[in-house]
């Protein structure tokens, strides 16, 4: 928990981690933040979809419509959260001469999509029976 902390502060200093260890080759450091920048996208079409479900599917009943939304938006937040988290992670990591850490987030990820892709079909088919 401590090292959580620590990396929250580092979010907002990112000049402090460059006290650590030693300068990776710059590639790893590019490559580190392609990685975050790929997960703010996704956050943006987690967020993007959870708006396009609340205001394209009026004819869904409240608790469907609200429930799918706010399902896409949290895992949105989540997502970009997790993204800065994931960089100072690997940032420290690579600086230290460390294995990269390792994460469950996406295949958290991947599951909670997939239950959300479950559901839309349902709804689809189900406007295409009605």
């Amino acid at each position: 928990m401590i090292d959580f902390v620590r990396n929250v502060r580092l979010w907002f200093a990112p000049e402090e981690v460059r006290e650590e260890g030693r300068t990776p080759d710059y590639r790893f450091s590019l490559a580190n933040e392609r990685t975050f920048l790929a997960w703010l996208r996704t956050a943006l079409a987690l967020i993007g979809g959870g708006f396009a479900v609340d205001q394209f599917l009026p004819h869904l009943r409240w608790a469907w419509r609200v429930g799918l939304a706010l399902a896409l938006l949290a895992a949105g937040v989540l997502c970009s959260l997790r993204a800065i988290n994931h960089w100072v992670r690997c940032e420290r990591a690579m600086r230290r001469g460390e294995d990269l850490p390792t994460s469950r987030f996406p295949a958290l990820l991947s599951v909670l999509v997939a239950v959300v892709a479950v559901v839309m079909v349902g709804v689809v088919l189900a406007g295409r029976a009605g």
